[in-house]
């Protein structure tokens, strides 16, 4: 075996498993202790988008003024939020007081690899009927009408 066979499919293969990589990326998502019920439903609705397509979450509790005496505020709606995307995600790192802000790291329990084959699936169980075939369902009669006897069409219920 010559060496530059050896170098082409020693590239072949280092494509091939860059090919099957897949970067992790993590998303951020910030809140404030007090936040609007509305509010908090559109940051979980992002955070629950963020799972499904694979990516970690960050979130951040930013504490201001007086809000930075009462830390457990913060602790129980991050506890809150881990909650309501318990099916989608599972708390990597506990939510822990770093200066102003709370952090708390939420991965999902499917791989990006799983869920970008997951949807390709989807996807192709999709089948998309042709026009053609359409068009030729819609000219035969349906077997469940029944035909008049003068072989006029029997009205439906109006």
């Amino acid at each position: 075996m010559d060496y530059g066979k050896f170098k082409y499919e020693s590239a072949v293969k280092a494509r091939e498993s860059r090919k099957n990589q897949t970067q992790t990326i993590v998303k951020e998502i910030k809140l404030r202790p007090k936040i609007d019920p509305h509010d908090y439903g559109t940051k979980k609705g992002h955070v629950e988008r963020f799972l499904k397509a694979g990516d970690k979450v960050k979130v951040t509790i930013m504490f201001r003024g007086r809000e930075q005496s009462r830390p457990e505020l913060g602790f129980r709606l991050l506890q809150r939020l881990a909650g309501d995307v318990e099916e989608l995600g599972f708390v990597e790192s506990q939510p822990k007081q770093d200066g102003r802000n709370m952090i708390m790291v939420i991965g999902p329990h499917r791989k990006k690899s799983e869920t970008k084959a997951h949807t390709a699936g989807q996807a192709q169980n999709r089948s998309v009927p042709s026009p053609r075939a359409a068009a030729a369902a819609a000219s035969e009669p349906a077997a469940s009408e029944p035909a008049a006897a003068d072989g006029a069409a029997v009205p439906g219920p109006a």
